[in-house]
């Protein structure tokens, strides 16, 4: 499976904000065999707690080196995440909060394209059937706006089974299970529905997607 850049794009130099390896997977296997020039940049302060940040990070890390892809690891600032999204803790998964969660990775992303020589911005964000896919690409587009040399690339990742190669990359590469989003809220907010489940609340680290027999 290859994947085309839209023919104004084709010298593209593409930047793509990466939340975490099993996401990312099928758009790095799909763009290396695309041949795009493209790089990683990881910029998540969202993430919490901080042991659930550095082995996403990690982990995505490793995946790329195993595609020789450059990774560009960004800053952890929560404190100017805790600012971004102060006093929406009781807003909805899909809703404001996560809106201006988007926002700020995502003008980070384009900020660093802009000063770095890329012309073309996407995210692996799309990808899971959890997130609004408009919701995602407007927030991409209104990132991108504010440099003229710019562009957000709205492709559909979900779409030619998508969906499902990230899951048996996932698979093949026995990566981490993530159990929640990656805020302190949706942390929260699981926890909360696991426990009116009669399950226990999430341990960070402990789940892979390792399958016995797989292979």
């Amino acid at each position: 499976m290859s994947v085309n850049l839209n023919p104004l794009q084709q010298n593209a130099k593409v930047l793509m904000h990466s939340c975490c390896a099993p996401c990312s997977g099928d758009l790095i296997e799909q763009m290396v065999e695309s041949k795009i020039d493209f790089a990683i940049f990881f910029y998540n302060p969202n993430i919490h707690p901080q042991k659930e940040y550095e082995i996403r990070k990690q982990e995505n890390i490793d995946f790329a080196q195993k595609h020789t892809i450059p990774f560009i690891d960004a800053d952890y600032d929560t404190d100017n995440w805790f600012a971004r999204t102060k006093g929406m803790g009781k807003e909805p998964e899909r809703g404001i909060r996560c809106t201006a969660c988007f926002d700020m990775r995502f003008e980070r992303t384009a900020l660093y394209a802009h000063e770095n020589n890329y012309n073309v911005i996407t995210s692996s964000l799309g990808i899971s059937r959890w997130k609004d896919m408009d919701q995602i690409n407007d927030c991409g587009i209104r990132a991108a706006t504010n440099y003229p040399d710019i562009t957000y690339w709205t492709y559909n990742w979900r779409k030619n089974g998508g969906s499902e190669r990230m899951y048996k990359i996932a698979k093949r590469e026995n990566m981490y299970k993530q159990e929640y989003c990656g805020c302190v809220f949706s942390l929260r907010d699981t926890n909360a529905w696991r426990e009116k489940s009669g399950r226990e609340k999430i341990e960070i680290g402990t789940e892979f997607y390792q399958i016995p027999g797989f292979s």
